[in-house]
């Protein structure tokens, strides 16, 4: 059994193959049961409750008579491949203690033994996997000759964004803003040193009205993109809200753009837009268009015109994580390609 690091586990993920093998994996579908959530009562001290979290996911051969659109979409039950789950720990007290408040692994494991084939660091694996579901939407639904981004966010998951982005479109600039401006300004020197035209920006307004893309992975709980801010064939890439109270684009983006998802039940469940625009009528379930399932099975069409704005709310599924762990072990040579 092979133990990654997150070096490693990044150097195996380059984002045009993780992107294919994301297309892959939803136009196959899996299994994918509810995430298990435990809370873990601390007490004593009055630090925060911790939380753990575990995710499994699992091959399956697709069923032809079934429809996509659920978070499995639509498998035959037992694997052809491999058994993954990923687990979490989330202790809000680690900042105390000067270390991250969330960690992570990923066990791999073969679908027909049961034998573990490998353990990887989980936190790239995921930054990774979720730029790609980005990208690969962006693949569908931006415009073709998208060259100006706008990234609101420089967290971690903002480089592997603006990256993942660049590997389907022709990005050429990308302007960063950030609620600490000496986080953007930091994000911008080290990509403009990695030959990237980026630069940080304190106008949001301004480079929303200007990005062909624009992308947010932020914590905001009130919306920082507004709608009457998005041009005429603009898409807009919505990442960091997961959970319903959280959101970053108001209630104009959703009811100007033609609406997709990673998938149908984890966004309405979970996606602080989708969820909220439900609830107050401002969209309904037949405004959502589509999600990944749909759109990589050609059940549902991408970008429909060049004036089109359109806009992918992601929360994140357990597929994503096996197919990126799968590509990992077999450009390990843990698994026949």
């Amino acid at each position: 059994m092979k133990f990654l690091d997150d070096a490693a586990t990044a150097a195996d993920l380059p984002f045009p193959d993780l992107i294919e093998a994301l297309r892959a994996g939803f136009r196959r579908g899996a299994e994918v049961p509810l995430r298990h959530h435990h809370t873990i009562p601390r007490g004593a001290g009055g630090e925060p409750d911790a939380t753990l979290l575990l995710m499994p996911a699992w091959s399956g051969a697709p069923d032809a008579d079934r429809p996509g659109g659920g978070d499995g979409g639509a498998v035959q039950a037992g694997p052809d491949g491999p058994i993954g789950v990923k687990v979490v720990t989330v202790v809000p007290g680690n900042s105390a203690r000067g270390l991250p408040a969330i960690a992570g692994l990923y066990l791999l494991l073969d679908g027909t033994t049961g034998r573990p084939l490998a353990v990887m660091d989980a936190a790239a694996l995921t930054a990774r996997r979720t730029a790609a579901a980005s990208a690969l939407a962006a693949d569908y639904l931006a415009a073709p000759g998208a060259r100006q981004m706008l990234m609101v966010g420089a967290g971690a998951l903002a480089p592997n964004l603006i990256a993942a982005h660049a590997a389907v479109r022709p990005i050429a600039r990308v302007s960063i803003w950030n609620h600490r401006p000496e986080r953007a300004a930091a994000l911008a020197a080290r990509l403009t040193a990695e030959g990237l035209d980026a630069a940080a920006t304190e106008d949001l307004e301004g480079a929303a009205r200007a990005a062909d893309l624009v992308c947010c992975a932020t914590l905001s709980r009130a919306p920082l993109i507004h709608g009457d801010w998005l041009r005429p064939g603009a898409h807009l890439d919505l990442v960091g809200a997961f959970t319903p109270q959280m959101r970053e684009a108001d209630d104009t983006a959703l009811r100007r753009a033609r609406v997709f998802v990673d998938t149908r039940t984890g966004a309405s469940k979970e996606a602080g837009e989708i969820v909220q625009g439900l609830a107050d009528g401002v969209i309904a379930e037949a405004d959502i268009q589509g999600d990944l399932f749909d759109l990589v099975r050609g059940v549902s069409s991408g970008r429909g015109g060049a004036e089109e704005i359109t806009l992918f709310k992601s929360v994140g599924t357990a597929l994503e994580d096996l197919a990126a762990a799968t590509l990992v072990a077999e450009r390990r040579g843990l698994l026949e390609r």
